[in-house]
């Protein structure tokens, strides 16, 4: 398919979502076009492996690339740097089979730039009948069109002018800016770390929250992790940051993966974080210092081992919530009751809203919820979530979080 021309509309955000579709197989690529320009989606190319995508992705100016592993001459692992380089800001969603390998170069993938990955039926047949696989597509390239077109740049920061970061905390009692003026806040440091926009970022949306105040919280004697979109990398960056001070509790994670990919994805927080991580098993007595991985396609929770006994890994093959199996809801809820303000929870980047009724929970229980700000994350859906119903006592850019977390499980102030 020839390139179309980049778009001229003088508002990039208004413009339609170009999206690049590169896979071998002709019944796929033709498939997932269609399904792309059905909702709304200009396809720039479609490409039948890495190579030819690696020469047209500058005539094709995608802000998408729907990227398959597994491609004859140049796969998919060989042609993302390529890509990246050639196209820095470009999202690339690699997809690939449900198999061990695949997995685990998924996630090599992730670790490289990629921003996100999605499971492929393994036959022609299966894609075309897969209802599954084509919602979930439609559903990652949409909430990946929303960052990229908050991301378009401004004629100030075109310009050479100072940017402004977004979803700066707004304190409760806090005089609020005058509508339609972006927050002016100092930046926030913690630890070592400046909490400051990257070289990189552009210009946001600026979103008005308020942050829950911290009296009251009581020392951590458990951490809880939810992530979706864009998580396996900000997951372990924050898990390898905290390391040293994990020793003190047991950590849990939920990120939102399919079966096989989670097993793979304790190993490489394993590896990351020289940390004995593993799926959490039903049963399975909590240890400090170890990482349970909530299983892709099962619910991860607590409960106890008898009348005020030991907390215990559940495993729950219940309905999705919030249309996900495993859900951070379920994790948060269950950890309020056996933890209450013993629980430190964090909300990383992701789509939709999945943690958001758990923070409700946790910090009714006197817990402390901490988030991912919106200039960091892939997709501030999640995280956005807690944020905006007032459940957060901090949010902040992804560096920042370890050197928060790490100050509140030592006992002080971030």
């Amino acid at each position: 398919m020839t390139p179309l021309p980049a778009s001229t509309t003088p508002s990039a955000s208004d413009a339609p979502t170009r999206v690049m579709v590169v896979d071998d197989s002709v019944v796929v690529r033709g498939l997932t076009a269609r399904w792309l320009e059905e909702a709304g989606f200009v396809v720039a190319a479609t490409c039948s492996n890495g190579r030819i995508a690696v020469d047209q992705i500058e005539r094709a100016r995608p802000d998408i690339v729907i990227l398959d592993i597994e491609m004859p001459e140049m796969d998919g692992l060989q042609a993302l740097p390529l890509l990246l380089a050639k196209a820095p800001r470009a999202s690339i969603v690699v997809i690939s089979t449900l198999t061990q390998r695949n997995a685990q170069v998924s996630l090599k993938c992730l670790s490289m730039g990629a921003t996100d990955y999605l499971p492929k039926p393994e036959s022609h047949r299966g894609v075309t009948t897969s209802t599954t696989f084509r919602h979930e597509l439609i559903t990652k390239v949409q909430g990946l069109a929303g960052r990229h077109r908050r991301s378009a740049p401004s004629p100030i920061a075109a310009a050479g002018a100072p940017r402004t970061s977004l979803a700066t905390p707004m304190r409760a009692g806090a005089a609020p800016e005058p509508a339609g003026q972006p927050l002016a806040r100092p930046v926030r440091t913690y630890g070592q770390v400046r909490a400051a926009p990257a070289a990189h970022e552009t210009r946001l949306e600026t979103t008005r929250v308020q942050v829950r105040p911290r009296t009251g919280l009581v020392a951590p004697k458990v951490l809880l992790v939810g992530a979706s979109t864009g998580g396996p990398r900000a997951v372990g960056e924050v898990l390898a940051a905290l390391a040293p001070s994990l020793s003190r509790v047991p950590i849990l994670v939920v990120q939102h993966m399919p079966p096989i990919f989670t097993a793979v994805f304790a190993e490489h927080l394993a590896a990351q974080t020289r940390l004995p991580a593993a799926e959490g098993r039903e049963g399975e007595r909590l240890e400090p210092g170890r990482i349970y991985v909530a299983a892709g396609g099962k619910h991860m929770g607590l409960r106890r081992d008898g009348a005020g006994g030991a907390p215990l890994v559940r495993i729950d093959d219940g309905p999705p919530e919030n249309f996900c199996k495993p859900a951070v809801d379920v994790l948060f809820r269950d950890a309020a009751a056996i933890y209450g303000a013993g629980t430190l929870a964090v909300v990383l980047t992701g789509m939709g809203s999945d943690g958001a009724l758990g923070a409700k929970a946790l910090v009714q229980a006197g817990g402390a919820v901490v988030v991912q700000d919106e200039a960091t994350s892939t997709v501030w859906g999640m995280p956005g979530a807690v944020a905006k119903a007032g459940l957060a006592h901090d949010i902040l850019p992804l560096p920042a979080i370890a050197p928060a977390l790490r100050g509140m499980l030592n006992g002080g102030a971030a």
